[in-house]
């Protein structure tokens, strides 16, 4: 690869190898109960978590998903999501983070030359993370883009502006996602601080405060030709991009489900009152509340059963992609997806239900899984997955190809 790509090479340490899966969600659950202690005040005070990303990328959880022909770990895709999942219930920002940094190495995987993946996954292995320039505003739909990458002598240049850039502000590479001039999608890698690159932080949404969401303006930005990976193959043809891509974020809805569980159990244990009509001493005797509590935890029993089958399903499509088991893992990772967004949505709503009004208090910022909860659920509708779903076993139609499926 050419000097243009080694700008992004940096002094520090090499990243960590991980062995195995059961050593992964060790690693995880490690980072976890570190990246806990502090999520709140995270959240409350919109304070970046730099250092907690640093140290991810530093454990070798970024590579786990590098193919073993290129010295990974490979890991299945249902341990993938159970990570995922560890680390939202943490924290539900730092959970997502890495979201677009699994989707792009599963793009390369499939649809990546020789060359790019030896070079990218090398630098995953050594701990470099990759950021998402994809979704745009002002489109017809989240499906469309704006953004152009046209030749250039032996090189192409990107014009464009995204926003919901997840994970740029602490990437190493900013990979852009932009149409060629016979409008095919392409991915583009690019190191951080590119001339023509600008990032800027004006995420604000009120969930997942701290995952650097912004803006990331793209004037003129050079590109070299060993950079570009024809995204839009990985869409004419049976592949588990989209698959991959989901079922990360069904893992996400998990933890934070998680999260909320455990602090509503918490609260009513040490903190809550009794009903005054109950004729109890203590709010966890009261049987409303301990139904309430068990329809909970055998929903998200449910949940993480169907995530881990779901992730077993890609698992196969990847090493056998035919259209049967493609979409068997589509349709899998749609139903993992939207029983992980109800549970989410759920177990943050149990929360404050059973908790009561003391729960609200502000300092305390438990809304913050509600939040997380609302705002991650609206990547993709599930009321489609529904649909997809549906049609599939009613009409016989093939889900659609993308990346939300």
């Amino acid at each position: 690869m050419n000097t243009v790509l080694r700008q992004a090479d940096q002094i520090r340490p090499v990243a960590d190898r991980i062995g195995s899966d059961d050593e992964a969600i060790a690693t995880a659950r490690r980072l976890a109960a570190q990246f806990a202690a502090r999520a709140a005040e995270r959240d409350a005070d919109r304070i970046l978590p730099f250092s907690e990303l640093d140290l991810l990328a530093q454990s070798g959880l970024l590579a786990i998903t590098v193919p073993a022909q290129y010295g990974g770990l490979d890991v299945s895709n249902a341990v993938l999501a159970e990570i995922t999942a560890i680390l939202s219930e943490a924290d539900g920002s730092i959970g997502q983070i890495p979201q677009n940094h699994f989707y792009i190495l599963e793009a390369l995987r499939t649809d990546g030359g020789e060359e790019q993946q030896r070079y990218f996954f090398g630098r995953v292995l050594a701990g470099d993370r990759f950021g998402n320039a994809l979704s745009e505003r002002g489109t017809k739909t989240v499906g469309h883009y704006n953004t152009r990458i046209t030749r250039d002598g032996p090189g192409y240049r990107i014009n464009g502006r995204k926003f919901y850039s997840t994970g740029v502000l602490f990437a190493d590479w900013i990979t852009i996602f932009a149409l060629d001039p016979e409008d095919r999608l392409t991915m583009a890698f690019v190191p951080k601080g590119t001339e023509g690159v600008e990032v800027i932080d004006d995420w604000d949404g009120f969930g997942q405060r701290t995952t650097g969401s912004g803006t990331t303006i793209l004037e003129n930005v050079y590109v070299s030709a060993d950079s570009v990976v024809f995204h839009h193959k990985g869409f004419e043809r049976p592949t588990t991009i989209g698959s991959v891509g989901q079922i990360i974020h069904a893992g996400v809805d998990l933890g934070i489900a998680r999260a909320a569980f455990a602090e509503t159990l918490e609260f009513v244990r040490t903190k809550s009152r009794p009903w005054m009509d109950s004729g109890l001493d203590r709010a966890s005797d009261d049987p409303l509340t301990i139904a309430k509590v068990g329809q909970i935890a055998i929903r998200l029993e449910a949940a993480t059963a169907l995530v881990e089958r779901a992730g077993h399903k890609v698992d196969a499509a990847q090493v056998e992609t035919t259209e049967e088991k493609v979409v068997a893992a589509t349709l899998a990772v749609a139903a993992a997806k939207v029983l992980t967004t109800e549970v989410a949505l759920e177990a943050s709503n149990t929360l404050f239900e059973l908790a009561g009004t003391s729960s609200v208090q502000a300092g305390l910022n438990l809304d913050r899984h509600w939040r997380n909860a609302r705002t991650h659920t609206l990547h993709d509708p599930v009321r489609w997955k529904y649909h997809v779903v549906g049609n599939y076993h009613l009409n016989g139609v093939t889900p659609p190809k993308n990346g939300a499926l």
